[in-house]
């Protein structure tokens, strides 16, 4: 069985996402140039698009390709679950952490000539709740930010923009205890700053889950340990370094069903986006999708 990607698509690109307005004709351009049989391109300037042209192109084409930003990735993967259509990715968001997971290139021709040449790569999902994601979730300081980050900060300053609001929010932060329930039934607890719920290894554009693959089949929750936010900002510094002692300030558990609970109850971001609140279900989707993923 070949393993090449399907020749004809539809391009759907969210313009509202960080660089998804001037991506969009070049990246249709040169879609048509490379022979591939675009079907359709879609430029969408209103979030209720989205999904309805997502779902809708799912049915006429055998890949269809999502321009946006992480969150755009998610809340549209769902749709793929339980088809053929191959899922493509044009990283065009801030952290575009999904597709660093992926080993995507991040330029626009690098990304395009990945999904012309590369593979069909078959990947797991996470479930949070019975809604599926694409690469990480998280509570702490990060669904604290992403639920206040202006805009216009987030749009034009990326990741820069992230960091100055992260450092005016921090002073509102609250440490947590959290609990989590593996598949055996063992009951584990601990103080956290920071949990991330992870399918893939990027989080916020940094590799933070080294340990978990797309295609492991089980799922990992990473606590980020101890009440103060000076060992949250060393954990991230020393894991953004690689540096030997980075493990030592998280505690990791992997599992194919779990629970996670908190106190005082959390705000959950699913790839970048609010959408759950603690206690979730927390579950792995075994090889639910396709992706158009780099032939390396």
């Amino acid at each position: 069985m070949t393993d090449a990607l399907p020749k004809r698509a539809i391009l759907i690109v969210n313009a509202m996402s960080r660089k998804g307005e001037a991506a969009f004709d070049e990246a249709r351009d040169k879609l048509s140039a490379t022979g591939l049989d675009l079907i359709a391109a879609h430029r969408v300037t209103e979030p209720q698009q989205l999904e309805p042209l997502v779902k809708a192109a799912i049915t006429q084409a055998p890949m269809v390709i999502i321009g946006g930003g992480d969150g755009s990735l998610s809340s549209t993967v769902d749709h793929f679950v339980g088809k053929d259509t191959v899922f493509a990715v044009l990283p065009l968001g801030t952290a575009n952490s999904f597709a660093r997971t992926l080993g995507l290139p991040l330029d626009l021709d690098g990304a395009l000539d990945v999904i012309v040449h590369g593979r069909r790569r078959r990947i797991d999902l996470g479930i949070i709740d019975g809604d599926y994601f694409a690469n990480a979730a998280a509570l702490g300081l990060s669904p604290l930010i992403a639920d206040t980050v202006p805009h216009n900060l987030k749009r034009y300053l990326g990741m820069v923009g992230y960091l100055i609001w992260a450092t005016r929010v921090a002073f509102k932060f609250r440490p947590f205890r959290i609990r989590v329930t593996l598949d055996d039934g063992t009951v584990e607890k601990c103080w956290s700053t920071e949990a991330r719920i992870a399918n893939g290894t990027h989080h916020g554009g940094v590799e933070l889950v080294e340990s978990q693959q797309l295609d492991s089949g089980v799922i990992v929750i990473q606590a980020v340990t101890g009440k103060s936010l000076l060992h949250l900002a060393w954990s991230w510094f020393a894991t953004l370094f690689k540096l030997r002692n980075r493990e030592q300030t998280v505690t990791e558990w992997r599992g194919k069903k779990m629970v996670l609970d908190a106190r005082p109850r959390q705000k959950i971001s699913i790839d970048g986006e609010i959408a759950a609140k603690t206690p979730v279900k927390v579950e792995v989707a075994r090889g639910a999708i396709e992706v158009a993923a780099p032939r390396d």
